[in-house]
């Protein structure tokens, strides 16, 4: 008995084990020593309680099946797991636990040592990437996404400025003859900081003195006063990312509701300012399709083809240090309560509900296919073929095709 209690107390080592309910622990420790479960069946077992509390199913109690083989049990617990994963999720009765109900931060303001600007942290050569730059004005959110991968990187409760961020800016030497997408909303949202810090008087500035960058702002709030305070220069681009008021209500913490997103847009799209929309993550669960399409419906209403520069699609992926991450929070969420399939090194849908998903969503916008454009996000080179009919043979195929029609909408010189 001894000998395995040590290997049980071995085996729940660097685990979310006391993560669990009194209850629950004692529960798998008694099934344990009574099983003789496994060290790998262990840590199976208890990832499984700290999902079905995330997800607001049943206790691992109740959840149990109820036999003296160990083989049988363990077998079965995984069928009914992985049964929940497989169906789309219902967010009906689903209550949640400890989610944000305001935005609470430390700010910070140093000097940081080199630049952030470089490559997408997502680019890869297994999927279809635009190359996007990425410029890190602010590292960390403020807002409290469940799926949102930046919280793996960075303390969400410090938010850094660099304090030689503007200097650093002009400073920055560019190639003149060609043209670059650079991004802000990747280590934090583009616009929910305003102009903190001189942050967007820097960004505008860089924007003005070099004609040949095309600068997106990527945002989920509708901090808008300085764009309608300012003159924007016409190279900067303002995209937000979408979603239903279903995800944005359970998985979107602190941001601003759908309605605020799409009259922020439509405020900066009366200036002038070509905008741009983000579905990514598309999610599935009990009824999605029919209420991303209500979006999709009301973009085609109130915005004209020539005010928009792109719309983008995308879905749930995971490395295993998020999924690690979440399970570590003290709160719920269905986000992960999805079959994992491999998708490029991360997990992901299945490949036929991608496919369902994105074809759905571009079929959508048939109005506007000849004059937006529109791609994939991290998304498998097979499955623009799916989803759009056609594919680009390469990453720079696919970025070249994609400034030149940024840079026709923007009413810019494109220099290859």
């Amino acid at each position: 008995m001894n000998s395995y209690l040590d290997k049980f107390n071995e085996a729940i080592k660097n685990t979310v084990f006391y993560k669990l309910t009194s209850n629950e622990q004692d529960f798998i420790k008694l099934k344990s020593l009574e099983l003789k479960f496994s060290f790998s069946e262990i840590k199976q077992i208890i990832d499984i309680a700290r999902d079905l509390e995330m997800w607001n199913e049943k206790s691992i109690i109740e959840f149990f099946p109820d036999h003296t083989q160990k083989k049988v049990v363990f077998s079965r617990l995984i069928k009914a797991y992985n049964a929940l994963r497989e169906k789309p999720n219902s967010y009906k009765n689903f209550k949640l636990k400890n989610s944000a109900k305001e935005q609470k931060f430390h700010f910070k303001t140093e000097k940081k040592e080199g630049f952030g600007l470089g490559l997408c942290p997502v680019a890869s050569e297994k999927t279809r990437c635009c190359n996007l730059l990425t410029l890190d004005a602010v590292e960390s959110c403020g807002f409290d996404c469940s799926y949102c991968s930046i919280q793996s990187f960075y303390n969400q409760n410090t938010i850094t400025f660099d304090s030689s961020f503007a200097a650093k800016l002009k400073n920055l030497n560019l190639e003149k003859n060609r043209t670059y997408h650079i991004g802000t909303g990747q280590a934090s949202d583009s616009l929910m900081w305003g102009n903190r810090e001189g942050i967007l008087d820097a960004l505008f500035e860089f924007a003005r003195e070099n004609k040949n960058v095309i600068l997106e702002f990527k945002t989920k709030s509708d901090n808008i006063s300085y764009l309608l305070e300012n003159e924007v220069p016409k190279n900067i681009l303002c995209t937000w990312s979408l979603n239903t008021p279903t995800i944005i209500q359970n998985e979107e913490h602190l941001t601003a509701s759908l309605d605020k997103r799409i009259n922020a847009a439509r405020k900066v799209a009366d200036k002038g300012v070509k905008v741009g929309f983000h579905f990514h993550p598309i999610v599935e669960y009990e009824n999605y399709l029919s209420e991303y399409e209500e979006i999709y419906k009301r973009l085609l209403k109130e915005f004209q083809a020539y005010e928009v520069a792109l719309v983008s699609f995308g879905t749930l992926t995971f490395i295993k240090p998020v999924i690690k991450q979440l399970r570590n929070r003290e709160f719920r969420s269905k986000i992960t309560q999805m079959p994992f399939e491999d998708a490029s090194g991360k997990s992901s849908y299945p490949y036929d509900i991608k496919v369902e998903m994105f074809k759905h969503a571009y079929n959508s916008f048939a109005p506007w296919h000849k004059e937006v454009f529109f791609y994939l996000c991290m998304e498998e080179h097979e499955m623009w073929k799916e989803t759009f009919g056609y594919q680009y043979a390469t990453n720079n195929d696919f970025e070249r095709a994609m400034l030149g029609a940024y840079a026709k909408k923007l009413n810019m010189e494109f220099l290859i």
